[in-house]
């Protein structure tokens, strides 16, 4: 709805320019939003203030001719109304919100569905943890602001592949396998000192222990550098297999699984290395080579191979981009920790530097998840391996009361996640509140089904004259607006938000209103208008991978 007005306005604003009502000037970005008091109107802009400088006018004269000019082809609006300093308050008609229930019921799946993608191919990568451990909570944090926001904007139109980048080689690697080597050489009696920057935790001693059951003491025979290759290779194989049954028991499923090795086995780092410094992209200083990074805004230059001829994670990292781009993706957004703000200004300084616009590369940062159990903090330490990993959270609470909770707050906030509420079955448990909705709403209409009344008539809409049932309608008719924000902005809050309002909207309309009553014309109506909130529940929770059960 909010849409039509704002092209209503853009119609309307034009038409005045052209038969000299306005001067013509360009368009200013007028906002049209809900009013926070109902009795102002169902939308409000500022339109005619932003004119006034313009127009040389006073802005409530300005708002007056565009009141006067407005053509109204679809008879939505009721009534306009001047308010304050030139503020435009739009009535609609309750007629144009029972509308919105037929498209409802018509597009069924994909109502709230958009276009603005166009088909652009739009590539999302996120969690990406090394193989060096179990995922956390953190990462599944991660993994559901990444897999919302993929869904979010295929239902907007985009063409959208999910990446998982495999950091498969390196240090990272070499560490782990030092790690379970020498829990190995314990295991076989040798008692080795065990560094701090070895990664600790009882699942490294689970690795040695399978690896010894299944080599028993062949690796003590071989060259240290080999046996540490070999144990990395078998922890890292032994983790990303987790890793994958973890992410698809959490319901993401990635259409790519992308290895950082291969970008060094077909070559495709050092082609990079010595085409930018063809272009003077790259250029050599103290036996190093420097991507010229601050050429393109950020703070400093920054090394990409090192004096010992050893190449940097960032090299890499452009070289992994710059084959995204390659591939065929005009859009790359990259799910990060909070952690790696610092690395933003060079990443997208690389991509501008392989000729590409700033704005196709998007870096969503995810902040830190708090873990509570009753308010209390859940002890935690990544040095010593204590830590509450994914599959704990899926085993104790459940996979849809973690997606919705994960996805309850802004990625840039921290989030609180109490263990205890997100068990409760109550309307304390944000996701419980939501979905019982769903489920009671599925109870009515089967029942209704067993008495011979069906939830898919729409004759007698226009007896839904309740004032809950007209707000119902108007949360309805939002669901679109929300769904094409939360692609715009990339943020999949404004939809878990948007499905706590609407389960409120029902609770209230339901606590005052019965759906089958004796009169049943009504009942039909009724039945008509709850099963539309089923639908836009049951899209909306799939937009966050979140299920919808009937019974509960």
């Amino acid at each position: 709805m909010k849409t039509k007005i704002i092209n209503l306005l853009k119609a309307t604003l034009q038409k005045a320019m052209e038969t000299g009502r306005l001067l013509p000037v360009s368009l200013p970005s007028f906002v049209v939003e809900e009013p926070k008091h109902k009795h102002h109107g169902d939308f409000s802009t500022n339109t005619a203030m932003l004119l006034a400088s313009s127009q040389k006018k006073a802005s409530r004269d300005i708002a007056g001719i565009i009141c006067e000019c407005i053509e109204d082809s679809a008879g939505m609006i009721d009534k306009t109304v001047i308010a304050g300093p030139g503020f435009i308050n739009f009535f609609i008609k309750p007629s144009a919100f029972l509308a919105v229930l037929q498209q409802v019921h018509q597009l069924d799946y994909t109502y709230g569905a958009g276009h603005i993608g166009h088909g652009v191919k739009v590539q999302v990568e996120f969690v990406s943890a090394n193989p060096t451990g179990p995922l956390h909570v953190g990462h599944g944090r991660g993994a559901a602001i990444g897999d919302s926001v993929a869904e979010i904007l295929k239902f907007c139109g985009y063409e959208v592949q999910r990446e998982y980048y495999l950091n498969d080689c390196g240090r990272q690697i070499q560490t782990l396998g030092l790690s379970v080597f020498l829990r190995y050489q314990e295991l076989c009696g040798l008692i080795q000192p065990f560094p701090e920057d070895c990664y600790q935790g009882d699942y490294i001693r689970a690795l040695a222990v399978t690896l010894k059951a299944d080599q028993n003491e062949e690796l003590i025979k071989m060259k240290k550098d080999e046996a540490i290759a070999k144990c990395g290779s078998y922890a890292a194989s032994q983790i990303l297999s987790k890793i994958r049954t973890d992410l698809e028991d959490f319901r993401v499923n990635f259409d790519n699984w992308f290895s950082e090795q291969s970008l060094f086995d077909k070559g495709k780092v050092q082609a990079l290395l010595d085409q930018m410094q063809e272009k003077n992209i790259i250029y050599s200083q103290d036996q190093a080579l420097w991507f010229r990074s601050s050429a393109f805004g950020d703070e400093k230059d920054r090394v990409v191979l090192r004096s010992n001829g050893q190449s940097t994670y960032f090299a890499s990292d452009i070289a992994y981009h710059d084959d995204k781009f390659k591939r065929g993706f005009e859009r790359v957004i990259d799910v990060w920790g909070a952690d790696h703000h610092g690395y933003i200004d060079r990443m997208t300084a690389a991509v501008e530097a392989m000729g590409r616009s700033r704005s196709d590369f998007k870096v969503i940062l995810v902040q830190l998840v708090n873990l509570l159990r009753n308010g209390e903090p859940v002890g935690m330490s990544t040095r010593a391996g204590e830590f509450v990993t994914l599959a704990d959270v899926i085993k104790e609470v459940g996979t849809d009361a973690a997606r919705f909770i994960f996805l309850m707050r802004h990625y840039e906030s921290p989030l609180d996640f109490d263990l205890e509420v997100a068990k409760q079955k109550n309307n304390d448990n944000p996701v419980y509140y939501v979905q019982y909705v769903y489920a009671r709403i599925s109870s009515i209409i089967k029942k209704a089904a067993e008495d011979g009344l069906p939830a898919d008539d729409k004759t007698f809409i226009d007896r839904l004259l309740d004032p809950r049932e007209i707000q119902l309608m108007k949360l309805l008719w939002r669901f679109p607006d929300e769904v094409l924000n939360s692609a715009k902005m990339m943020e999949p809050h404004r939809i878990s938000f948007y499905l706590r309002e609407i389960a409120a909207g029902f609770h209230a309309y339901y606590n005052h209103c019965r759906v089958l009553t004796e009169d049943q014309p009504l009942s039909r109506a009724r039945l008509y208008l709850i099963a539309a909130v089923r639908i836009v529940i049951r899209n909306g929770l799939s937009l966050l991978g979140v299920s919808t059960p009937e019974k509960m």
